[in-house]
């Protein structure tokens, strides 16, 4: 009964998302203007070519934000429970704080953090 449950499962996620493209694709508009494809940037005309290089700083700054906030959230469901798991749960997240300190201090490290 297990794997029957699964695959049915994995074969209804596919079924609904590919139903949601589908449906997407035949009600969307399809009369494209040269005005529709205009780049648009908080209703300002843009200036120039819009391909630009962005510096990496600001990729990697948001990454490790994500990262570090993502991670913070997983902290709340360890407080629910971690009386009940007692010695074990206390153990496994000075182990999560300690990867999310060294990941901390590699990015101190290589100046990720330093915005300029």
């Amino acid at each position: 009964m297990g794997n029957e449950a699964i695959i049915l499962f994995i074969i209804l996620g596919l079924v609904l998302v590919g139903g949601a493209f589908a449906m997407s694709y035949l009600v969307s508009p399809k009369n494209v203007t040269p005005l529709k494809e205009e780049t648009y940037e908080c209703g300002i005309e843009t200036m120039g070519s819009s391909w630009i290089q962005f510096k990496v700083g600001y990729y990697l700054f948001a990454m490790l934000f994500l990262i570090f906030d993502v991670e913070t959230i997983f902290i709340v469901p360890w407080a629910v429970v971690m009386k009940k798991v007692g010695l074990v749960a206390f153990i496994e997240i000075l182990i999560f704080f300690l990867i999310l300190g060294l990941g901390l201090l590699y990015a101190w490290k290589k100046r990720a953090l330093r915005w300029e």
